[in-house]
């Protein structure tokens, strides 16, 4: 299967959801949603084990993942208001869901091995992985390999004692009686075969009685996609690199955000005027986050009280005026709805959701510029957001919190720079600078919850932004291209040590007030 381009509101701005970091909660939501549909029906009991060298192993419960898994296996959605009780009703339900750390060949920091058996007792495995911003992929269903990242609606057709001639036979019979698809493959496992049919549509009944006379296949399970935008074969972007938006933006004279809805209207076989709507929805949620933190938030199971407040409320003289305490009060609200459960917008990462929001909202309002400004500063830093996903990752499990509050900053940078309606250029060289100077920061959540050191990053990312958007603006020479910054920002954070990644193995995680935090929240 081809690998699909990124999509802004896939990869990069999204999930819309609650909890404390999309890569656990969110993507946990979305593989309990697709474990439930592979039972077909409520979950009996599921036994999820974490390998110990992985980052899952030390954070599972503090940042949500069990949380989001229970929530989906009930059937929750990502911003579901009943989400931060999941567990709780899992119980109520007689849902007997346990979570092990027992080791077991894991490639990824980020892997789920699943036992999970529906009302009948028949028991599924599969093996599932959170790869960042909420994205996910199931790469093993009952022993055989898949790719499925709930992308699109797929159609699992599971035939017992074949061949592989006869189930290559079977696939060719399913492509011709099926009009439309984007892709069939066929795999075994001894001596059972899988024909996985992945399509932009839901397979009707009709359609399936004939495949079944045609092959007679011994089971089905039908899966609805999971992400807000479908991809399909033969999707093609119209630039995938800072170079090839460069070309595009001068031949046509685009601006950043104007790039933005070419690409992702491409990208989803939609509108340019869907795509700004969906933008548009983005930021009002970004803008609810921002006055349901101001207006205080409580959660017991954290760290930090209600701060963003205490700037706006600050009396005495501070270093930059009302834009400094505006962009560090935004940050830190946003911050704060997501540690309280609140409906947040991952930006990539809800780990760097404060970033983006924060910032664009305490410029903007500090220029006097309205609403559509924002939304155009967003589909400005998307643009930057999938040339990340196109190169790197956003998982701090596997390039550290460079690739979250990092790539937040980048990207928070070139929307700045639309704010301002600066050049696609400019904006790509404040992106450039911008990630260039958070290259190699580290990952090390104090007891384990997404606070500390986070929101400290999520401010600096904010300013960091300020300054590079400025700069670029002004004519400063980023020496280092965009696209060139971000391969060496992916090499330097695959070389940052496993400790340094989100495991809770080194850094502030391991000094003594960290540990005499969670022992405090984990009594």
């Amino acid at each position: 299967m081809d690998k699909q381009p990124p999509s802004i509101f896939n990869d990069v701005i999204g999930p819309v959801m609650r909890g404390s970091s999309s890569s656990h909660t969110a993507a946990s939501v979305r593989i309990g949603r697709l474990v439930r549909q592979r039972l077909q029906g409520p979950c009996r009991y599921c036994r999820v084990t974490f390998d110990p060298g992985g980052s899952l192993a030390a954070t599972y419960h503090e940042q949500g993942a069990d949380i989001g898994l229970a929530g989906g296996l009930l059937g929750q959605d990502l911003n579901d208001p009943g989400l931060v009780e999941a567990l709780e009703q899992a119980r109520r339900e007689n849902l007997d869901l346990s979570f092990q750390v027992t080791p077991f060949p894991a490639d990824h920091p980020n892997t789920y091995l699943i036992k999970a058996a529906d009302e009948g007792g028949e028991e599924r495995e599969l093996i599932c992985l959170s790869t960042g911003g909420g994205m996910i992929e199931i790469i093993s269903m009952d022993g055989f390999a898949v790719s499925i990242k709930g992308d699109f609606y797929e159609t699992l057709l599971f035939y017992s004692e074949v061949d592989e001639n006869t189930l290559q036979s079977y696939a060719t019979q399913v492509k011709e009686l099926i009009s439309g698809y984007d892709y069939i493959t066929a795999s075994m496992s001894g001596e059972k075969g899988l024909i996985n049919i992945k399509t932009g549509f839901k397979l009707e009944e009709k359609l399936l009685e004939r495949i079944r006379n045609k092959t007679g296949f011994q089971a089905i399970t039908q899966l609805d996609p999971v992400l807000p935008v479908l991809s399909r074969k033969d999707c093609r972007v119209p630039f995938s690199t800072a170079a090839e938006a460069l070309i595009m933006a001068e031949k046509e004279n685009l601006a950043m955000w104007e790039l933005a809805l070419r690409y992702e209207s491409a990208r989803g076989g939609v509108s340019e005027a869907r795509v700004y709507a969906m933008a548009e929805e983005l930021a009002r949620v970004m803008a609810q986050a921002v006055q349901e933190g101001l207006a205080g938030t409580d959660y017991s199971d954290r760290i930090l009280g209600p701060q963003s407040q205490k700037i706006l409320n600050y009396r005495g003289s501070l270093i930059g005026g009302r834009l400094s305490a505006a962009l560090i009060g935004g940050i830190s609200a946003v911050m704060e709805t997501k540690s309280a459960f609140g409906v947040i917008v991952a930006a990539p990462t809800a780990g760097s959701c404060g970033t983006l929001p924060g910032t664009l909202t305490a410029v903007a309002d500090d220029l006097q510029l309205g609403r559509d400004h924002i939304v155009k500063g967003l589909l400005a830093a998307g643009v930057i957001g999938v040339m990340i996903a196109q190169k790197s990752t956003f998982a701090a499990e596997e390039c550290g919190c460079q690739a979250e509050c990092g790539s937040a900053s980048g990207m928070a940078a070139a929307g700045l720079v639309q704010l301002l309606e600066g050049t696609a250029e400019k904006g790509f060289d404040a992106a450039a600078m911008a990630l260039q100077n958070v290259m190699g920061m580290v990952c090390d959540p104090v007891a384990e919850r997404v606070e500390v050191p986070c929101l400290g990053k999520n401010i600096m990312a904010g300013f960091n932004a300020v300054a590079c958007a400025n700069m670029a603006l002004a004519g400063y020479d980023r020496v280092v291209p965009l696209d060139e910054t971000i391969e060496a920002m992916d090499n330097c954070g695959r070389m940052l040590p496993p400790e340094l990644r989100c495991t809770g193995r080194g850094g502030l995680s391991v000094t003594r007030a960290a540990r005499d935090i969670y022992e405090r929240l984990n009594q």
